[in-house]
């Protein structure tokens, strides 16, 4: 099953060299998220040929405009092409006033429900859970209230071992294996051991989005061990005085944040407009953490089991 991110946009506050302000759309197990929204979000989906009407979860993780200003124009794409299916929103308090005053002074009622989840201030809780997945908010440092987030497969059945299989195991005594017991009778004696019988379970993947902050050690245990981490690197470490003005990160404190979670692979993103060429941010950011990538506009991460 596919557990992959496609970048939509790359930029910081400013589009700039082809960069679009933040937005990733993910696909989990055909479940399909949308995280931040900004300017041009839904041209990018289309650039892409993504879905739209795919998605039933939208999480922001703050009221800065490069992270929502394209939320409203894609609500109202969704309404004129007669989407029904209601959909679900998360972002800090005051999402829901800013959409609702701009219906209400453009007369428009959707066509769908929109269903509101407000995150709690520097709460690390979770937002989103079905019987596979969990998404999880990830408290962070700006200057606005603000978080990342955390979507992890949760762990999966042991696979059968369909070539030491015996016949007749009734379906009871299947569901007994992949859920890691033996097969016992009645009496309590042990008629096959689970570990004969089956292989280990495949692989439950995870994977970070570490919005705008400044460098916060607090977030490492809530990541720790994470396949993929996307963490933002506005700045290098030459203009590492603006990174903490504005309560942003280098690529170094990425890189720093990475290696001391002990995750399998960095993508950097948020990237400020005075860098045209990124290479400085990705060489930067390998100096301490080597298995580092751009995150930027169409590149997909597709995690393996």
């Amino acid at each position: 099953m596919s557990f992959s991110i496609t970048i939509l946009g790359s930029s910081g506050a400013l589009p700039a060299y082809g960069r679009f302000p933040s937005s990733q759309f993910i696909e989990i197990q055909n479940r399909y998220f949308l995280v931040d929204c900004g300017e041009g979000t839904q041209m990018q989906l289309r650039r892409y040929e993504l879905n739209v009407h795919r998605i039933n979860h939208i999480f922001i993780s703050h009221l800065h405009g490069d992270h929502y200003l394209g939320l409203m124009g894609l609500l109202l794409t969704l309404h004129l092409q007669k989407r029904t299916t209601e959909l679900h929103l998360y972002s800090h308090a005051g999402l829901d006033e800013i959409i609702t005053v701009q219906l209400r002074h453009s007369k428009s009622v959707l066509n769908y429900s929109i269903i509101f989840h407000t995150l709690t201030k520097d709460k690390h809780e979770i937002l989103f859970e079905d019987e596979h997945l969990q998404v999880e908010s990830i408290p962070l440092t700006h200057k606005l209230t603000c978080s990342g987030f955390l979507f992890r497969e949760k762990p999966k059945a042991r696979r059968l071992n369909k070539n030491r299989l015996p016949d007749g195991l009734l379906l009871q005594q299947i569901a007994a294996l992949k859920m890691g017991d033996d097969v016992i009778e009645e009496d309590g004696k042990v008629l096959y051991k689970n570990e004969d019988l089956t292989l280990t379970a495949k692989h439950s993947r995870s994977y970070a989005y570490c919005s705008d902050t400044a460098y916060e050690p607090k977030l490492i245990p809530l990541i720790k061990d994470v396949d993929l981490l996307y963490h933002e690197a506005t700045f290098i470490e030459d203009d590492k005085l603006k990174a903490k003005e504005t309560m942003h990160s280098t690529a170094l404190e990425a890189a720093q944040i990475a290696q001391l979670a002990g995750v399998k692979k960095l993508a950097l993103g948020h990237f400020s407009a005075r860098y045209k060429d990124l290479i400085v941010i990705e060489e930067e950011a390998k100096t301490i953490f080597k298995n580092t990538v751009l995150a930027t506009e169409g590149q997909n991460f597709s995690l393996e089991e």
